[in-house]
């Protein structure tokens, strides 16, 4: 059996309060990029255990609740309610780890030093990392033993800067992950918005956007069938 690290955040938007404030409002996690990946492990032989930098609460971005949402989404829900501490955890005991965006990961997992440290772990292990839409924000500062991203001469893709555009908030993030990734020296692959869109690489799976959820959780099992 695998054990998979999937690691959320804690972001929930800003809460200045100023009256011209130019933040996100309310943010977290995507719901279909946890719930449809998680379903996915669920049903397979993969053990999970989601965690975030603070643990407890892991805020559900509000754009992605909907009626419409299979009713099984809901304990998924729950599980994000109740989160492991990362620096709780030992992960020599897992086999790979999972990002899962929502534009939250942007403002919390993008800068947390414990983040960035297991990224380097599981990345320099050999280990699985992989993540979708957002969920790369928290991969941004991870490098290699050399000193090098690990995105370097990687193909790559997340959510792109068109995309950005087309949901209008490409001046309230604090940077945009596509540029930043080409930055890093990522190979950037981009499809068209909101088609499904996963890249394998090595040890790193990344996918574009929520509509590479189911996809992306498929690539996870099939590169933990090979290890």
């Amino acid at each position: 059996m695998k054990k998979l690290l999937i690691v959320t955040t804690n972001y929930s938007g800003c809460a200045c309060n100023k009256p011209f404030c130019d933040c996100i409002s309310a943010t977290g996690v995507y719901l279909e990029e946890f719930a449809v990946p998680y379903l996915v492990f669920q049903k397979s032989d993969v053990e999970t255990v989601v965690a975030s930098p603070l643990g407890g609460l892991s805020p559900v971005d509000e754009n992605s609740m909907s009626c419409s949402n299979p009713e099984e989404w809901d304990d998924c829900i729950k599980i994000l309610r109740d989160t492991k501490k990362l620096s709780d955890l030992y992960l020599e005991e897992f086999d790979g780890v999972y990002f899962p965006g929502g534009h939250g990961p942007m403002f919390d997992l993008a800068e947390d030093k414990e983040t960035a440290r297991l990224v380097e772990y599981f990345f320099n292990s050999n280990k699985l990392v992989s993540a979708v839409c957002h969920g790369p924000a928290g991969l941004v500062n991870a490098k290699t033993p050399d000193g090098k991203s690990i995105f370097n001469q990687k193909r790559v893709t997340s959510f792109t800067n068109e995309e950005e555009g087309i949901v209008k908030l490409k001046e309230l993030v604090p940077f945009l992950l596509e540029d930043r990734i080409k930055e890093l020296g990522g190979i950037f692959e981009a499809a068209k918005p909101w088609q499904e869109h996963v890249i394998v690489d090595g040890n790193l799976i990344t996918g574009q956007n929520q509509n590479s959820a189911l996809l992306i959780a498929e690539k996870i099992l099939e590169f933990f069938s090979k290890t």
